[in-house]
């Protein structure tokens, strides 16, 4: 049996057509949170402060503030996008279609990562009205910003089917992924921590993620490009792994 690209695109587009009805929620207000970080940060703070690697502040952040995007968005829209058809009671109907479990996960998944791709493209473009900044690997930028956008769609699908309520759908993301964020070096290089702090820093999994994504804009990188490439790549494994099992053993989907 091959694969059902009628079911991928149906779900893909309903999916997508709910970020165009929400444009503002979905798009402009992310662009703009961001725009004013860019502002305070960038042009007003980013002046007084010294560079880092040879990168002007203003323009070093840029990368870490589009993964803090990237990050919070492909979980909010990878949760919600499976959450809304549980909570609706249409989940049933779609596990009794014949659609394959991957097929869901390609529509839904992929849906929630081009719109986290789409928002990235959009924050980069809007960076430069602010920041002026350079891309020394390009195709590197791409890629960390493509699996970035899949690896948490796929996380934020995890959190959507262990979610039995709106308010669990918001708690990790402000719990977690938030503060995770702010620590993993979005707005500052770990190195600049003192002692222990600095190797307490490298168990945050976003550091590496942060890193490998400035690292593709300016050459300069907290951690190493293969370290980061792998982390990112080991956290999609586990994601599938956990995916997985859900679709195997119902969980959270047919109870």
């Amino acid at each position: 049996m091959g694969l059902n690209l009628y079911a991928v695109k149906a779900i893909y587009r309903f999916e997508m057509a709910r970020t165009f009805r929400t444009v503002v929620q979905s798009i402009a207000a992310p662009v703009l949170t961001t725009s004013l970080y860019f502002i305070v940060f960038g042009a007003a703070i980013g002046r007084r402060m010294a560079a880092i690697d040879g990168v002007t502040y203003a323009a070093f952040i840029v990368p870490g503030l589009i993964m803090l995007s990237i990050l919070t968005e492909s979980v909010s829209n990878g949760s919600f996008g499976i959450y809304m058809p549980k909570w609706s009671g249409t989940i049933y109907e779609m596990l009794s279609a014949p659609v394959s479990a991957f097929e869901v996960l390609m529509g839904y998944v992929g849906a929630a990562a081009s719109k986290s791709i789409m928002l990235g493209v959009i924050i980069m473009a809007t960076a430069r009205l602010f920041v002026p900044y350079s891309i020394a690997h390009p195709l590197w930028a791409v890629a960390f910003l493509v699996l970035t956008s899949l690896t948490f769609s796929l996380f934020g699908f995890i959190l959507g089917v262990w979610a039995d309520g709106f308010e669990k759908l918001q708690i990790v993301p402000l719990m977690v992924i938030m503060p995770l964020t702010y620590l993993g070096g979005s707005f500052y290089s770990i190195s600049m921590l003192p002692g222990a702090w600095a190797k307490i820093a490298l168990f945050n999994p976003v550091v590496y993620l942060v890193s490998g994504f400035r690292w593709s804009f300016y050459g300069v990188s907290d951690v190493g490009v293969g370290a980061s490439l792998g982390m990112t790549l080991i956290f999609m494994l586990i994601c599938l792994t956990v995916v997985w099992q859900i679709f195997r053993t119902g969980w959270r989907l047919k109870s």
